[in-house]
């Protein structure tokens, strides 16, 4: 009997094997958990070359169809990963939703935008960067087509590595340019256009970047300073909320369905002051009786601004579905067309199936990937709140109006960041220049050091410094990896 009693140094055994069998788990799930990302995004690429395999097979130009299939997936996947998060990251950072919702609107924005209103014809030469005639040849230009595309693919992956928000746009008129300058020598170029292509690294930022701090500075003004701030807010915040609706009516009626219906700047506009008066008219009592009961401080302040800024960043996702799909499925619409025809046409049409694969392709790079960049581009970069994050949504909208009616070309990337930027920079100002007003008359031994001026910096410099280097050189760098990658495929 006395062999058959529980000896407790069984227990302290079993306790020890336990032990290590959850370390052994907790080792294998963050081993594991990098690898399932790009694992998924394999099958999605790999299903996406057999879906076209089956259909174009590898004879007669089918091979590269498929071989541009494959490339298209992986676009569509780093736009995802890269682009996304400039609609999302302000809500994210503003505490507005958290990841994961924020994620699941951005997946069925982005789609419904991509496969609604997506274009469904768009240009073979990325905004006219290369000579039509330099590339007549079917041949060179379908292996120019693929250089673009897989090197601006693996220039947004890099970007999205290092954690920097670049223009898939730009990326994709860099890959375009060096392989036309690769295919046909430097004359092939449009430098008219790359002129203005350049010319928007400033413009979009700077743009996006002023008018942000503009609303930052008329909320601060009109509302947070006041000293009944619930008051200011039941006047201001209906006005502020109908300038955003006329904004995204406009940007949406200009950009977001121009493939379901043609709508010029001037009956846009109309279209953008109609809805702004109706929403203003509509919130004045809505935001009377959501702010009953409300404490007079800022906080009580972020709950107006919350729903407004879901939708905000649901309808820049549907608008950038729509827009930006083209960046992946464009060279492979034009490779489709011109591998079927024989034949290099300014214009290409996209065919449902390649727009699904950019739909989806955005889609999974956003759900897979996507988290890195929205956590840099909400949290990392300066403290948001309902109200700056807001702003900056605000600012995106209304710079692309202000750039469309000027005739400029811009990036949606370079604007969101630029408007997060001229929050920070505006909330440093405004802080200094508040603090300089309590500093009068103290002695100078009594004022902060530069250590401590230092630390009192709201927007992180080392974030600012890395994101402009990589928005500076994206042209370039697609532009070489393209070139180099055009020279390897025309020797094959």
């Amino acid at each position: 009997m006395a062999q058959n009693q529980f000896d407790p140094r069984h227990l302290e055994t079993l306790d020890r094997d336990l032990d290590r069998l959850s370390s052994i788990e907790v080792a294998s799930n963050y081993v594991s958990r990098p690898i399932v990302g790009p694992s998924l995004a394999f099958v999605f690429i790999a299903i996406a070359g057999l879906a076209s395999a089956t259909m174009f097979g590898f004879s007669d130009g089918g091979f590269l169809i498929v071989l541009a299939a494959i490339f298209g997936a992986y676009m569509a996947l780093n736009i995802g990963a890269n682009d996304v998060a400039n609609n999302m990251g302000p809500a994210v950072g503003a505490k507005a939703i958290t990841m994961a919702g924020a994620i699941a609107i951005a997946v069925v924005f982005e789609s419904a935008g991509a496969l609604i209103a997506g274009g469904d014809v768009v240009s073979t030469i990325a905004k006219g960067i290369i000579d039509q005639s330099a590339l007549s040849n079917t041949q060179s230009f379908i292996w120019a087509m693929l250089a673009a595309l897989l090197a601006s693919a693996l220039w947004v992956n890099l970007a999205t590595w290092i954690g920097a928000p670049v223009s898939t746009t730009h990326s994709v008129v860099g890959g375009v340019m060096g392989a036309g300058i690769a295919a046909a020598g430097l004359a092939s170029v449009n430098w008219p256009t790359m002129s203005a292509i350049a010319a928007s690294w400033v413009i979009s930022p700077v743009l996006g970047g002023v008018i942000a701090a503009g609303f930052l500075a008329l909320i601060k003004s009109r509302i947070i300073y006041q000293e009944d701030k619930i008051q200011a807010a039941r006047k201001w915040v209906p006005i502020l909320l109908g300038i955003m609706a006329g904004a995204f009516a406009t940007y949406l009626a200009l950009k977001g369905i121009k493939k379901l219906v043609k709508i010029d700047l001037t009956t846009a506009l109309g279209i953008g002051v109609a809805a702004g008066i109706l929403v203003t008219i509509l919130m004045f009592p809505v935001i009377k009786k959501q702010s009953e009961g409300l404490e007079n401080r800022n906080k009580s302040l972020k709950v107006l601004f919350r729903i407004p800024l879901l939708v905000s960043a649901a309808l820049l996702s549907f608008a950038h579905g729509a827009n930006d799909v083209a960046n992946a499925v464009g060279p492979l619409a034009a490779i489709v067309q011109a591998s079927q025809s024989g034949m290099v046409e300014s214009t290409a049409a996209i065919p449902l199936w390649v727009m699904i694969i950019g739909a989806l392709g955005i889609s999974f790079g956003l759900f897979l990937f996507g988290p890195k960049l929205i956590h840099m581009v909400g949290n990392q970069i300066t403290k948001l709140n309902p109200m700056r994050a807001y702003c900056v949504a605000l600012s995106a909208a209304i710079t692309v109006i202000v750039a469309s009616w000027l005739g400029l070309p811009v990036s949606s990337t370079h604007i969101a960041v630029g408007g997060v930027f001229g929050v920070g920079f505006f909330r440093e100002w405004d802080a200094d220049r508040r603090r300089q007003r309590l500093q009068i008359g103290l002695s100078k031994s009594d004022l902060p050091g530069r250590e401590e001026k230092k630390r009192r910096k709201l927007v992180r410099r080392s974030h600012f410094m890395t994101i402009i280097a990589a928005w500076v050189i994206t042209v370039p760098s697609a532009a070489l990896i393209s070139a180099a990658i055009y020279l390897v495929f025309s020797n094959l």
